[in-house]
């Protein structure tokens, strides 16, 4: 391995030469001092920046408890079996080599190299930082020792409260507070770092991912959801049980397992405690307990009644026509068993007609022409549809792409009102005619030259009628929640930073919305889409403001308000908005997709039906 040993650092013969001239220690006591061996749990220290961070350690001992073969990130962590006293100081550390490691589970090995504090995703994240030797020079003393007995990490031992409050001296950060594991769930996390950990048999809040990962909850009646997920209803309600769970096999040599929320991860798990730019604290697992599953079915909402006009929300994560016919297959299918064929259906990410390829081409007849087939034969109407093309690459979302916003709608039950003229770069209007409220352009965009939907997805707004009766409908797909801080962020609480956009966002859509109220009080007006926010959030209550709008995700029973899984957290993030006049309504977030390993989408539908 790279790098060499170098001696002991001068901060320890500075210290032991302080306290001799304090007369503090004897001479006998002071050399035993100055030979004193560093310990990971002196490295580790009782903050979250170690105290030793930039300085070289020398022959530092423990038993290597797990090995990282694979990644960007090749090491192993380990540990010292003989533990200090003070529950704040973590006895395992992380020993980064970039290439695979030789040692293996169980060597009990000297390790030397420079101690430092490596920010996953870079110092812009806000992420907390994973206190590691890199640049080691590694002596294995002897092989297969017994490994330190494991932490059992269990409902008992995490803290109810999540977080300290960061110091404002310190720009809100955690960083240089005292841990105090038994107070709060992120230092008890912390004070692990790097060690030993267990969980039993733990329920599964998160599914298998695409990165070979799920999350479990220690705490199983922690805000639980109707189908086992743990429930994201505020922002202090991070829900301290959740932990994500990794594997140290490569996936080629074991295949992770495939689990859904609610699925029980049975027996044992073990492995060092990592902390990574994609969930934090992190079980690493050296071994895997085995998936239960309980079961979990795609739900169906109920077909509408004659009289029920019936509107949903689907994002359908990116579609275009070089996705494979299996995907528009199972949407459709979807669309027409799991949805009940809605009588309009805006979609959210329908991309252009050659996807990704970044040509200036914007139009999206053939996606959704493609779509529509799919629906047909899967046994759904005819759907027309409507939509404005953007200009290119104005919209935000994957380069090339051009995703926007699209009505669908069953010309035997509904109609749609054109009124033309609209464009990427035109404004619909409101207008009043005969005492009710009109679109200038249907379909239109709402206020696209505002500058809060510069890279942006712009409102989609078109008139309907259903039995004689007007209907405004505003599909949106707000700005994302990239660039904001994780709920393991070193600041705390988090910095929101994409929140900015979605308040301005919310409020044009709202004085849109106003402009027809104004124009008849008594309009049905539905907002709905991707809103990317929760429905406890400032986005949702500048959408609201002054009355003009209700969630309708608030009708629901609290465990069932979710449309979206991140991290273990159940969460709203697709929304569907009433005007006033829409006072009696069913409301169902359909939970198809956000639970599942197997997802044709990550987001859940949201139907309503009503009476108009």
């Amino acid at each position: 391995m790279p790098s060499s040993v170098v001696p002991r650092t001068a901060a320890v013969a500075a210290v032991v030469a302080s306290a001799l001239a304090a007369g503090l220690l004897a001479g006998s006591s002071a050399s035993a001092a100055a030979e004193s061996e560093t310990r990971i749990h002196d490295i580790q220290g009782s903050t979250r920046i170690s105290p030793l961070v930039g300085q070289q350690v020398t022959e530092v001992a423990g038993i290597v408890t797990g090995v990282r073969t694979y990644g960007s990130s090749r090491g192993f962590w380990f540990q010292d079996p003989q533990a200090d006293k003070n529950p704040a100081t973590s006895e395992g550390i992380f020993v980064f080599t970039g290439a695979t490691p030789t040692v293996k589970a169980g060597d009990s090995v000297l390790v030397s190299g420079t101690v430092g504090e490596f920010v996953p995703g870079g110092t812009s994240s806000g992420n907390q930082s994973l206190t590691q030797i890199s640049k080691p020079t590694i002596t294995v003393v002897s092989a297969g020792n017994p490994l330190p007995a494991p932490v059992t990490i269990a409902g008992r031992s995490v803290p109810t409260a999540y977080t300290p409050a960061g110091d404002p001296a310190d720009g809100g950060s955690i960083n240089s507070l005292p841990l105090k594991p038994r107070k709060y769930a992120l230092d008890y996390y912390e004070s692990l770092e790097g060690t030993n950990v267990r969980v039993g048999t733990s329920r599964v809040v998160g599914a298998t991912d695409a990165f070979a990962e799920l999350w479990v909850t220690v705490k199983p009646h922690e805000n639980i959801t109707a189908s086992g997920g743990t429930l994201y209803g505020s922002y202090t309600s991070q829900n301290t049980g959740r932990l994500q769970i990794q594997s140290l096999t490569p996936t080629a040599e074991q295949p992770f397992p495939k689990a859904n929320v609610g699925d029980v991860l049975a027996g044992r798990t073990e492995g060092p405690l990592d902390f990574n730019q994609f969930g934090g604290y992190t079980l690493t697992a050296r071994t895997l307990g085995t998936v239960v599953d309980r079961g979990l079915e795609a739900e169906e909402t109920r077909p509408q009644r004659r009289g029920e006009l019936a509107v949903a929300t689907y994002n359908v994560e990116n579609l275009d026509p070089s996705d494979p016919q299996e995907k528009f297959d199972a949407l459709a299918k979807a669309v027409v068993e799991n949805l009940s064929s809605p009588d309009i259906l805006a979609l959210e990410e329908i991309q252009d007609n050659n996807g990704a390829k970044n040509d200036g081409t914007v139009a999206a007849d053939q996606t959704v022409k493609k779509f529509t087939d799919a629906i047909a034969a899967a046994g759904g109407p005819a759907y027309e549809w409507r939509s404005v093309d953007p200009e290119n690459n104005k919209d935000g979302g994957e380069p090339g792409g051009n995703i926007r916003q699209v009505f669908l709608f069953n010309p035997e039950r509904v109609s749609f009102t054109d009124r033309a003229g609209g464009d990427a770069t035109t404004a619909t209007g409101v207008v009043e005619e005969r005492g009710r409220a009109a679109l200038t352009l249907s379909p239109g965009r709402v206020d696209p030259a505002n500058t809060a939907w510069e890279a942006s997805r712009k409102p989609l707004a078109g008139e309907f009628t259903f039995r004689g009766r007007t209907v405004f409908v505003i599909a949106n797909h707000f700005g994302s929640k990239g660039g904001d801080e994780a709920l393991t962020a070193h600041r705390q609480p988090p910095n929101r930073s994409s929140e900015v956009k979605r308040l301005q966002q919310a409020q044009a859509v709202n004085t849109f919305v106003k402009q027809i109220l104004k124009a008849d009080r008594r309009a049905d007006v539905l907002v709905l889409g991707d809103i990317n926010d929760f429905e406890f959030s400032a986005t949702t209550k500048a959408l609201t403001d002054g009355g003009a709008l209700h969630p309708a995700i608030k009708s629901l029973p609290r465990p069932e308000r979710y449309s979206y899984v991140y991290q273990g957290n159940s969460q709203v993030l697709d929304q569907i908005l009433t005007s006033p006049s829409i006072d009696h309504f069913e409301y169902d977030s359909v939970h198809i997709n956000a639970e599942f390993a197997d997802q044709n989408s990550d987001h859940d539908p949201q139907v309503l039906r009503f009476r108009p």
